[in-house]
């Protein structure tokens, strides 16, 4: 038997990237899973779409993980589709790198709603539902901790994260609900090819320090949240798990 099996997983931001591939694992390991999209439909579709022809179940949802409502309405699909929630993987967010001049409020508040209210407000509905042995995985960044240039207002959200993460454990361990982030380096997507990083001198910089020698794959990061998902990590909560290859 799969180590997820029975159990209801809502991954936000898993129309592609690091959100796709950990649908896909979580459902390869038995789980139901609610992709949820901000704009690509397709994108969720064709996820689910593969999560099916190899067996699974999977629903493509939409919405805005900053707005009350949609955020709630992505639990509430789990829990009429499914019958439960198990799982939640806080995995939207968006990053555009800008130099303390060019940032600007607008800048500020699409990323700060995004990554840090999203999270709150989806933990927040999920947490009426799940049970003991619930997770909660929230997907971090080590830019908290290596602070790079340009990044002030991504990793002031990712630097918040962290605490919250830490905050909600407490908060929700009562319940028997393990709240725990993933805080990768720069993995290669969609999204980190399409920004420039991939192939640029910056990763160049990073691999250089990184142990393990090379760019994360989503797949590397979809592993440690099956993990982190299962009763195999179940005295783990509040834990900042740094999946980089080694770099700090």
């Amino acid at each position: 038997m799969s180590k997820l099996t029975g159990k209801v997983a809502l991954v936000t931001g898993a129309s592609k990237g690091i959100g796709a591939a950990i649908a896909r694992t979580l459902a390869a390991e038995g789980a139901s899973v609610v992709v949820n999209y901000a704009s690509s439909r397709a994108g969720a579709e064709a996820v689910v779409a593969e999560i099916v022809a190899s067996g699974g179940k999977a629903l493509a949802v939409g919405g805005d993980v900053s707005k009350t409502a949609e955020a709630q309405g992505l639990v509430d699909a789990a829990v009429k589709t499914y019958g439960r929630l198990d799982i939640v993987v806080n995995n939207s967010g968006v990053y555009d790198f800008v130099p303390l001049e060019a940032i600007t409020e607008e800048h500020f508040h699409r990323t700060f709603n995004i990554n840090v209210l999203g999270v709150l407000l989806v933990t927040q509905a999920a947490a009426k539902h799940l049970g003991a042995g619930g997770s909660v995985i929230n997907i971090s960044s080590v830019v908290s901790r290596i602070t790079p240039p340009g990044s002030a207002v991504y990793s002031g959200t990712k630097g918040a994260i962290d605490a919250i993460t830490g905050v909600l454990a407490k908060e929700l361990g009562p319940k028997g609900i393990r709240v725990n982030s993933i805080n990768p380096g720069i993995v290669e997507t969609e999204g980190t090819t399409t920004a420039g990083f991939v192939g640029s001198d910056f990763e160049k910089g990073i691999v250089a320090q990184t142990p393990l020698g090379r760019t994360g794959r989503p797949k590397d990061i979809a592993t440690v949240a099956a993990f982190l998902a299962s009763d195999d990590s179940g005295w783990l909560t509040g834990e900042q798990i740094i999946a980089s290859g080694g770099f700090r």
